[in-house]
């Protein structure tokens, strides 16, 4: 491939694909194994999954922590093992709620709540893959995790089905949360379809898919598609550091905040981007203000 690539290249994942599925087919595309993806999305499901390659993989953390933003179909009256309608049918009840109920039901997840993790998920209890003990026909306790939804919009009520977008935070399960909503309603549900529209700053209408890479591969037009690292870094201000302490900067040392072009107000812990006269990305800084230095937190500078 000649040069060594770096960046994110922001995926739309068919159905039918896992992550790690979307990750191999990349590899032979890009031909190189530095790639990682950012969040793993259900076989069933389509829609952004941002991959990070070369040095870009380790930024693969950071991303994993932004919000994300969906568009579900929840099918109330039938509950599955999986929580979604690849699985097994447990159980199927009358659905008797109306409108006016089922969107009360939906809304009421606003805000701050305690979920569990579904039996089929990625997972780890104790080194094994919550699936792979599902699969085994085991179930294990799960602890409640924290979440937070910010925004839930309902689309549209035909009942049995509900369709709804839904912005959360990372570690949000939209299979857990339809099983909610459906056991809140005294009925049931399950998730029907589920199409990822953003995470982070990486958004459907930027996404391209498999056939779609190998086509800009083919054409030599990679580098219209391979986003710089720091798109993933955009909700930090940037900060611009002198060409005569770049030597510094390099090897790795903390920063004078004199060092920047720009007059400063940083509070304690905060992060920032830090660029090169020439707008080259060199990482993210955290200042420290007993030291009043910027301490570097990932280094991302490629030579």
């Amino acid at each position: 491939m000649g040069k060594e690539m770096n960046g994110i290249i922001n995926i739309y994942k068919e159905a039918g694909y896992t992550s790690f599925d979307v990750v191999a087919k990349m590899r032979g595309i890009l031909k190189t194994r530095k790639i990682g993806h950012t969040g793993t999305l259900d076989p069933a499901a389509t829609g952004v999954l941002p991959v990070c390659v070369g040095n870009a993989t380790k930024a693969a953390e950071f991303l994993a922590d932004h919000d994300k933003e969906y568009i579900a179909e929840l099918l109330l009256g039938v509950s599955t093992d999986t929580l979604d309608t690849t699985g097994q049918v447990l159980e199927n009840r009358p659905v008797t709620c109306g409108g006016e109920e089922v969107r009360e039901a939906v809304l009421s997840f606003l805000g701050k709540s305690e979920q569990i993790p579904p039996m089929y998920s990625a997972l780890k209890v104790n080194g094994k893959r919550l699936y792979e003990l599902a699969r085994a026909g085991k179930e294990v306790e799960r602890e409640p995790r924290s979440i937070v939804i910010t925004e839930l919009e309902i689309l549209s009520v035909e009942l049995p089905v509900v369709r709804f977008r839904v912005v959360c935070s990372k570690g949000t399960y939209i299979r857990s949360l339809c099983q909610d909503i459906g056991e809140k309603l005294n009925c049931g549900g399950c998730l029907q379809s589920l199409e990822r529209t953003r995470v982070g700053a990486f958004d459907k209408s930027t996404a391209v898919t498999l056939t779609a890479l190998e086509r800009h591969r083919d054409d030599g037009t990679l580098p219209e598609i391979v986003l710089g690292v720091d798109q993933i870094f955009t909700q930090y201000q940037a900060a611009t550091l002198r060409d005569r302490f770049i030597r510094i900067a390099e090897n790795g040392n903390k920063l004078r905040t004199d060092m920047l072009t720009e007059p400063f107000l940083y509070s304690d812990g905060e992060k920032v981007r830090l660029y090169g006269e020439d707008e080259r990305f060199y990482g993210v800084y955290e200042y420290r203000n007993a030291e009043e230095v910027l301490k570097p937190v990932k280094f991302f500078l490629t030579k």
